[in-house]
């Protein structure tokens, strides 16, 4: 409901028991023991309403509890085999994938050292040059 219409439904509700408190000292004795009576036997009759109050129970409620005192648990529903590949196929392929990067990293390493070995046969320097450990210092230092 608006907050308008409820406003204007409690100020009606304020009228009417306004109105009825100033006339409940005119009404004879016979007819509010009447309307007693009827109020009584409407009581009686009524039907009792269900209530549905909704429960809710922590995860771990009956961890501790005693066991009289816990309450039955549902037994597991057994999952599917395509749900449980649902869930598997994404650690799949972070694996595959890391396998892949690996092999090409290797891939990559292996191609580079295979250039420095071709640079270095087809050099004219003499192969006790790359033995001296200041050439080596100077290449390092000139790539």
């Amino acid at each position: 409901m608006s907050t308008a219409l409820e406003t204007k439904e409690l100020e009606f509700a304020r009228q009417v028991r306004r109105a009825l408190d100033e006339t409940v000292a005119s009404v004879p004795p016979a007819a509010v023991d009447r309307l007693a009576a009827a109020r009584r036997a409407a009581l009686a009759r009524k039907k009792p309403e269900p209530v549905a109050v909704p429960v809710f129970v922590p995860a771990f409620a009956g961890a501790g509890a005693a066991a009289g005192l816990s309450q039955p648990v549902e037994p597991q529903r057994r999952r599917s085999p395509l749900r449980r590949l649902a869930f598997a196929w994404p650690l799949a392929a972070l694996v595959i994938s890391l396998i892949g990067i690996a092999y090409w990293e290797d891939q990559q390493r292996t191609a580079e050292l295979a250039d420095i070995d071709a640079a270095m046969l087809s050099d004219d320097l003499p192969l006790n040059a790359y033995l001296d450990h200041g050439f080596n210092a100077y290449l390092s230092r000139a790539h």
